[in-house]
């Protein structure tokens, strides 16, 4: 009994003591700029859909930064994945690859933005749709291609990275078995490389996701951006809003550990014999 509930307690603990100490410092301090008190940043998110000084609501401007890092980290993924597949699985194509790739893994996403925007400019989806007003254009002009590509680049090499890694990893005695029972390349594929490497790919997207988050906050203060919550955390500087930067930054924390816990749910439950420990 007495473990069950310091099983349950454990987890509040850390945030109940940084709740402390942050009330604390804050009736110290006694400068809203500096550290406003945790009620102010309270009050902003329990109620996500007020105004927030003229940048539209929390709720929709977390939304659209949601949007943003779906759209570029599922590019990413949807590269990554089958280019580190067939990395893995045959030496020639690695060799062909991995050399340039690695040119560019050591490169910050940050440090693409000047190329960017020299690229892409303020170009966005409604660019080449060809819608020019109304309600859809607002949205589809909110995704900007150099937003997209700088989350892009950000979650590209974890996931192709740990990709190549579960599969040179997989048992060589399970591929020459299927082999013997006369399976097909396709089929070893499908049924002994992929579910063999998909806990290290996952992974990978674990980790690409997380970096998509830190890369997105960055991608929104570049030129054209008029929504999503890294523009409104630097703009509510900008205004010494401090209590709004703060709470779009606990507000990225939630939903970045909300979409985190998906993958661990996913590690857990489809892939507990592959788990060392607990």
């Amino acid at each position: 009994m007495k473990a069950r509930a310091l099983s349950l307690t454990l987890p509040v603990m850390a945030p109940a003591l940084l709740a402390v100490i942050w009330t604390a410092l804050a009736h110290r301090i006694g400068n809203q700029v500096i550290l406003p008190g945790i009620e102010q940043v309270g009050m902003i998110i329990l109620d996500p859909t007020a105004d927030l000084i003229s940048m539209g609501s929390l709720a929709v401007n977390v939304l659209v930064s949601l949007v943003r890092v779906i759209m570029g980290y599922t590019l990413a993924a949807l590269l990554a994945i089958p280019l580190g597949v067939v990395m893995g699985y045959y030496g020639t194509v690695f060799k062909f690859f991995n050399g340039f790739l690695n040119l560019f893994r050591p490169i910050p996403p940050l440090a693409w933005v000047p190329l960017v925007m020299a690229w892409f400019g303020i170009s966005s989806l409604a660019t080449i749709s060809g819608v020019e007003s109304g309600r859809l254009y607002i949205y589809l002009d909110n995704i900007k291609f150099s937003m997209l590509f700088i989350i892009f680049i950000g979650a590209f090499y974890p996931i192709l990275t740990s990709t190549i890694h579960g599969v040179r990893n997989v048992n060589k005695t399970l591929i020459d078995s299927a082999r013997v029972l006369g399976a097909t390349e396709g089929q070893i594929f499908r049924k002994v490389l992929l579910p063999a490497a998909m806990p290290s790919i996952i992974t990978g997207m674990r980790i690409g996701l997380g970096i998509a988050w830190m890369c997105l906050v960055s991608a929104e203060m570049l030129p054209g951006s008029l929504s999503g919550v890294g523009y409104m955390i630097t703009h509510a500087f900008t205004l010494a809003s401090t209590d709004i930067v703060i709470a779009g930054m606990i507000s990225i924390g939630f939903v970045g550990a909300a979409m985190d816990s998906g993958f661990r749910w996913i590690e857990k439950n489809k892939f507990s014999w592959r788990r060392m420990d607990d």
